[in-house]
């Protein structure tokens, strides 16, 4: 695996993490659920490609979001999953899953068509009902899908949410309700949201009163949620749709969803009435498009449907993949869309350095929002789309989320309309602005230096595998940063005790672990400091590379770009991108300045190692009785070698321990070597120094 794609990913779960946040915490999104989805299948394939990158942190293991610190956290029994976008919103979407569904289940052409349950796809905030014995204790939200915050006060305001479930009837249904009365739990899952016309009534009277507006039904709900004081909620109008179970205890299931759904009626829980059972691809196509046409005069907002696997049997015969059930989609619809006009045309940068334009528009209200910014994406995008500041545009909410210009109205274009030039240096620290060849993206190379990249850089240099500084995580980071302690990587090290005590949830013994733990980093390694850096395209391998093969910092500062391709697996991107980043003064002021600051490392003559395992493809699996897998990796890579994820072919060795797998398996059908930890140590001692 190149550097290149260790640095995509790591790109990608950035910004993965950076929009999940906005959109699950702050309800604040900034690109499409389109892009969002692009970037979330970008990463999944790279890590079906190459497993080594799925780790238990990636973006891909979870549900997005974390639970906001002011309200006590719920622990899910049942976690409260997404489910997938089918982002085709044609008809062919529909018939997409089902095709899915059925290679899923097995079935041939002649089998009968699946039963489905479909329903509408609400546009407001996820929440978790617990009801015991028939009364509602406890609400909670999504939060990361494990573990939500608890609401219970605020969601008890809404006069939708029964405080108590009427017991199912004895007689009438028996197919339905084999179980009278109340279950002992009853987990129940589903919507809260804002209706149109209360939306528009609460926003009258905040005008009149001189208040504070909503920004669109979703948020509305979601802010109203979350407000800390429920005599606030119990003022804003909110509704409630139930859609699912959570879990459930003294109570038998219905065999089929669309029973859940008719006995969740009969409890006295609100279910939507636009839903329906349809039996195979083309019924549920016939019912997106029947909602599609209602959808204008639907009293609340939705951007699509959900088509569920109607039989809870098949349902748990098909089971989960990774985040997402296999059984169910969300199929969206298209987007809605206004004329508004490009007043100017600003760059941001975000925490990784790349460089974003962004229209600022005309206001104009679109998919029940007001919107003043869509984003441009990068500069060959407002070339493809002709945009000028002055032009006319189509304004696209996509996902109705966040707006997107989708082409212009030449014809309209004013005389006095002005061409985009992305800047040549960074409109935040006035590093010099690089766009690498083959990518689209231009980005700022002031990664140590750029404030709107300091927290991710502070971040990056304190991980495990950099300089493992413990206790430096994302909370801390923040509050350093926003509160002006630290304005570069150096400041680190110029902490003390009684300033980090006074920061919140810091106590002395905290604040003297972090000093001890940036003292601990000071001694390190050439490849682990140069790691730290965060240059871009060079990963942990490669620095390790750098650092064996030039020997010393001086000499990687001061090498050029034809110097830096020597080194084995440092293509003419990654050396352009390292000499890049040390002609920056500010990046070199900054190693001069941690060295001063008393990190140091074993410098000395470049190196190149030469004995049996050099240049070598090398495999670990399972537990080695004395080595972590860390430390076998680093002694591999200090003996040459490269330690692959996979095995294959081009496999030369393969290290196995105990509960070695399908690693070790593949490996002795392919006839590699296999290596236990004794014989590994023995190639190590035949390496010559």
């Amino acid at each position: 695996m190149d550097a290149a794609v260790l640095a995509r990913a790591a790109e990608l779960r950035a910004q993965i993490a950076r929009h999940d946040r906005l959109y699950y915490e702050l309800d604040a999104p900034e690109i499409p659920d389109a892009e969002y989805d692009r970037l979330f299948r970008e990463l999944q394939a790279l890590e079906a490609e190459y497993p080594t990158l799925r780790t238990a942190d990636s973006p891909t293991q979870r549900v997005g979001g974390k639970p906001l610190d002011s309200f006590a956290p719920v622990r899910h029994v049942v976690p409260m999953l997404s489910i997938r976008t089918e982002t085709d919103t044609e008809a062919s979407g529909a018939l997409n899953f089902d095709a899915r569904v059925r290679r899923e289940l097995g079935l041939t052409e002649e089998a009968p068509p699946v039963e489905y349950a479909a329903e509408l796809k609400f546009d407001g905030l996820a929440i978790n009902l617990r009801y015991e014995n028939g009364v509602l204790v406890l609400a909670a939200t999504r939060g990361d899908g494990e573990t939500g915050e608890d609401v219970t006060q605020n969601v008890r305001t809404i006069r939708d949410v029964p405080l108590a479930l009427k017991p199912l009837p004895t007689t009438g249904q028996p197919s339905l309700f084999d179980a009278p009365g109340l279950p002992e739990v009853l987990e129940v899952r589903g919507e809260v949201y804002m209706r149109r016309d209360d939306f528009d009534a609460f926003n009258a009277r905040a005008i009149e009163a001189g208040e504070k507006t909503l920004v669109n039904p979703r948020n509305g709900a979601a802010g109203s949620i979350r407000q800390l004081d429920p005599a606030i909620a119990a003022k804003r109008p909110l509704s409630f749709y139930a859609y699912g179970l959570g879990e459930v205890r003294g109570w038998t299931l219905p065999d089929t969803h669309a029973g859940v759904l008719d006995a969740l009626a009969a409890f006295g829980l609100p279910v939507s009435e636009h839903r329906a059972v349809c039996s195979g691809g083309e019924a549920l196509a016939a019912f997106h498009a029947r909602i599609a046409e209602a959808r204008p005069t639907l009293p609340f907002d939705i951007d699509g449907v959900v088509y569920k696997v109607n039989s809870l049997a098949l349902q748990q015969r098909m089971g989960f993949v990774t985040r997402e059930p296999r059984w169910a989609v969300a199929h969206k619809y298209p987007a809605q869309e206004a004329l508004t006009t490009v007043q100017d045309i600003e760059v941001q940068v975000g925490r990784t350095g790349k460089l974003t334009p962004v229209a600022r528009l005309a206001p104009v209200f679109v998919g029940g929002v007001t919107v003043t910014n869509a984003t441009l994406h990068n500069e060959s995008e407002i070339r493809r789309k002709d945009v000028h500041v002055g032009d006319t545009v189509i304004v696209r909410r996509a996902g109705d989320v966040i707006p997107e210009v989708v082409s212009v109205l030449s014809d309209r274009r004013p005389a006095d309309a002005r061409a985009f030039s992305m800047p040549s240096h960074c409109p935040v620290c006035g590093s010099d602005v690089v766009r690498e060849e083959g990518e689209v993206d231009h980005r700022c190379t002031g990664g140590l230096y750029c404030s709107a990249q300091r927290k991710q850089a502070l971040l990056h240099f304190a991980q495990r595998r950099a300089m493992d500084i413990e206790g430096l995580g994302d909370k801390l980071v923040e509050q350093l940063v926003d509160g002006g302690l630290i304005r570069s990587l150096p400041d680190l090290y110029r902490l003390g005790v009684l300033k980090l005590a006074e920061l919140d949830r810091m106590a002395v013994k905290s604040a003297e672990n972090l000093v001890t733990a940036l003292e601990q980093s000071k001694r390190t390694t050439l490849g682990r400091f140069l790691f730290g850096l965060g240059i871009r395209h060079v990963g942990e391998a490669t620095a390790k590379d750098l650092a064996r093969h030039l020997g010393s910092m001086d000499r990687i500062m001061d090498a050029s770009v034809e110097e830096l391709a020597q080194v084995p697996d440092v293509g003419p991107v990654v050396a352009a991108s390292i000499h890049t980043f040390f002609a920056q003064p500010h990046n070199r002021e900054v190693v001069e300045q941690l060295r001063a600051c008393g990190i140091v490392w074993e410098e000395g003559e470049a190196q190149v190692a030469s004995g049996p395992l050099v240049g070598k493809t090398v495999v670990l699996t399972g537990t080695l009785p004395t080595l972590s897998r860390d430390q076998a990796k680093d002694l591999l890579e200090a003996a040459g070698a490269k330690v692959a994820g996979s095995v294959s072919k081009k496999t030369d060795f393969v290290v196995a321990g105990t509960d070695a797998g399908s690693k070790l398996t593949k490996a002795q059908e392919l006839g590699i070597n296999i290596l236990d930890e004794s014989g590994l140590m023995s190639m190590l001692e035949k390496r010559e120094p």
